[in-house]
C-alpha cells in the first residue's frame, strides 16, 4: 500500500486555517466549556476523517467489492462509533452541546469536500495507468 500524503497534509492544513479563524471568537466570546466542546468536536471529526482516509488508501486497488466494504461499511461504523462519543460527550461528560455539534458539523462538511476530492483524484490517476 503506497501512502498518499497529500490528503493527510490537506486535513492538517484546514484544520489549522480553521482554528486560526475560529480562535478569535471562541476566546473572545467563549467560556471554558465552549472552547473544550468545540476543540473536542473538532478532534472527533479529524479522527473520523483520518480513519476514512485508512480505509480508502487500503481499499484503493482491490476489488470494487472491497473497497465498498471497507469505505461505505467503514463509513457506517464511523458513523455509529461517532453518534456514540458524542452522546457520551453530551450525556456523561456534560459537554456544551451547541458547540459540540456546531464544531463537528463545521469539520465534518469541511473534511466530507476533502474526502470526496481525494478520491476523485485517485480515480482520475487509476483511469490514466
Amino acid at each position: 500500500m503506497k501512502v498518499d500524503w497529500a490528503f493527510p497534509r490537506q486535513i492538517l492544513l484546514s484544520l489549522g486555517v480553521i482554528a486560526i479563524f475560529g480562535s478569535y471568537p471562541l476566546f473572545t466570546y467563549g467560556s471554558h466549556d465552549i472552547i473544550v466542546a468545540a476543540v473536542a468536536g473538532a478532534v472527533l471529526a479529524t479522527v473520523n476523517v483520518l480513519a476514512g482516509y485508512v480505509a480508502i488508501e487500503y481499499s484503493f486497488d482491490k476489488s470494487v467489492t472491497t473497497f465498498f466494504k471497507y469505505v461505505l461499511g467503514g463509513m457506517g461504523v464511523r458513523l455509529l462509533l461517532m453518534t456514540l462519543v458524542l452522546v457520551l460527550l453530551i450525556r456523561i461528560l456534560q459537554f456544551h452541546a451547541g458547540a459540540l455539534v456546531v464544531s463537528l458539523g463545521i469539520f465534518y462538511v469541511v473534511y466530507l469536500v476533502l474526502e470526496i476530492l481525494h478520491i476523485q483524484k485517485k480515480v482520475g490517476i487509476r483511469q490514466q495507468r
